[in-house]
């Protein structure tokens, strides 16, 4: 997976470019948080701090989720003759 210094858009718009970086910058932060909550999950032993760290896990599933959707959103509208809604 391309990270944020190697996405190319394709009508070299500038903003778009920013706004993909951002977003990946962002997707990168929120992958490492999730993996820290997994292996806190795995690995603690106390059952609140399991707890605790698998309803963060599934928060930030759900952010990434989200944040995935608006990448796929932001890389279309980098595409030649892309529609906008």
């Amino acid at each position: 997976m391309p990270n944020a210094e190697t996405i190319q858009t394709g009508n070299g718009n500038d903003a778009c470019r920013r706004e993909l970086h951002a977003l990946h910058a962002e997707r990168e932060a929120l992958e490492r948080r999730l993996a820290l909550a997994a292996q806190q999950r795995l690995y603690r032993s106390d059952p609140a701090a399991v707890a605790a760290a698998q309803a963060e896990e599934a928060a930030l599933l759900v952010a990434l989720d989200r944040l995935m959707t608006r990448i796929r959103a932001a890389e279309y509208r980098t595409k030649p003759g892309a529609r906008s809604w």
